[in-house]
């Protein structure tokens, strides 16, 4: 038998996370909760222009993932990022979720959620090079 690794089509994407799904069912149906959605949302100034936003999802599982969180340097330490974070985790946790996890860098904003009540659970190192990747995680229930 031949095996050949080529690239995927949009439609073998969809088989593949699909065929992920199906067995990690199998293996723990009673955290499958079945719903998937999206937590986006954003803070414009006075004129509609977006000067903060975060993005997160909710996953079958019910756990919280930060994908993006991002406050304008203008507006930086004017408490909007705490906000975003308090708006999207209550969310969450009123979609029955008790877990939030994200990464972050260490330019990033590593402070600022440890401040927010998360701990750092992994690392990665030299990624980039000369840099630390940090992976958080919060109960939030």
């Amino acid at each position: 038998m031949e095996f050949n690794i080529t690239d995927c089509a949009d439609k073998d994407i969809d088989r593949i996370y699909s065929g992920l799904t199906e067995s990690n069912s199998r293996k723990v149906p009673e955290l499958r909760r079945g719903r998937y959605f999206e937590i986006n949302k954003k803070i414009v100034d006075e004129s509609g222009k977006v000067i903060a936003g975060c993005i997160a999802e909710v996953n079958h599982w019910n756990a919280l993932h930060i994908n993006a969180l991002w406050v304008s340097e203008d507006y930086q330490k004017h408490g909007l990022g705490s906000r975003l974070l308090k708006e999207v985790e209550a969310i969450a946790a009123e979609n029955g979720c008790a877990l939030s996890h994200l990464s972050t860098f260490d330019f990033q904003a590593k402070d600022f959620y440890l401040k927010h009540g998360y701990e750092i659970f992994g690392t990665l190192e030299n990624s980039p090079e000369g840099h630390c990747r940090y992976y958080l995680k919060k109960v939030i229930k």
